[in-house]
């Protein structure tokens, strides 16, 4: 899944090819990805491109007031043409979720791999009409998101961490693999109780999370989007990464499974050398 990194660095590849550019044609290959319906997706084309925005992990292409905002989900993704394809988009069972081309030529496609398909297409007039948008919480990343900022919003939530750097109304755009990132780099366990962390825990925690993203934001941009996905995956240090040898301190690393989704972790670094509770490996073994 694209997280704040690539999705930024995607919002500013667009805004370097799009923005001053009109949309030629916009044809849907997939009706289900499309949540809105008014204004209609034809209310684009032929509108220039004033700008591209991200919320979070949606990107946000501002055509004379009429928005195109799109999530990726888990297994969605923009594919780039310096010149777009003349081939029809028909619906049906293809990857091909949305295809645009710009006034020269140029364009892309939304596309999303897999049979369970999550990728949302949205026409507005305002941004903050998505739902998804209008509940974030704090970009973690803008420069006036201070230290105090980040406390105020741990202080009392009695969950774990984990759980709260994911959950996207408290901070918008990190997802599964930055947060493992970060709380690797924090050196701290992900089943730690946010309301229970200490001054300094909290500032360590703030530290990793600002210089985790900021580092792979660097990263990611300037890089066209066919080599974001592997750009983030050279990034990783522990997340996606099991059983391989931890670069900080040479343990083995470790996940726990969920039903739909998994994380990975130090022992050494994050948990005093101890491994984790898997529930549902525990579940199998009884």
């Amino acid at each position: 899944m694209p997280e704040l990194p690539e999705v930024e660095a995607l919002a500013r590849f667009l805004r370097e090819r799009a923005v001053g550019h009109a949309i030629a044609s916009v044809r849907l290959a997939s009706i289900s990805a499309l949540k809105t319906f008014d204004p209609p997706v034809q209310a684009l084309e032929g509108a220039v491109v004033d700008g591209v925005a991200r919320h979070g992990k949606f990107v946000d292409l501002d055509a004379g007031g009429v928005h195109l905002v799109f999530h990726l989900a888990r297994a969605g993704w923009l594919r780039w043409y310096e010149e777009v394809p003349a081939t029809p988009v028909k619906p049906g069972k293809s990857p091909l979720a949305l295809r645009l081309r710009f006034d020269d030529g140029a364009g892309f496609d939304l596309t999303e791999a897999g049979t369970k398909k999550s990728l949302a297409v949205y026409v507005v007039r305002d941004p903050a009409e998505v739902p998804g948008i209008a509940r974030l919480g704090p970009d973690p990343t803008a420069p006036g998101f201070s230290l105090d900022d980040f406390a105020a919003v741990l202080a009392g939530r009695r969950t774990q961490v984990k759980g709260v750097l994911r959950d996207q109304s408290v901070f918008a755009g990190i997802g599964n693999a930055y947060s493992d990132e970060i709380l690797h780099a924090a050196r701290m366990s992900p089943y730690a109780l946010a309301a229970k962390l200490s001054p300094e825990q909290v500032e360590t925690l703030y530290r990793a999370m600002r210089e985790t993203l900021a580092e792979a934001v660097e990263t990611a941009s300037g890089r066209p989007p066919a080599e974001l996905k592997d750009a983030k995956r050279r990034g990783m240090q522990v997340h996606g990464r099991t059983g391989e040898a931890c670069p900080v301190c040479g343990d083995t690393v470790r996940q726990v499974i969920f039903a739909d989704s998994t994380f990975q972790y130090c022992p050494t670094c994050q948990t005093g050398g101890k491994p984790l509770a898997d529930r549902v490996l525990s579940r199998l073994v009884k």
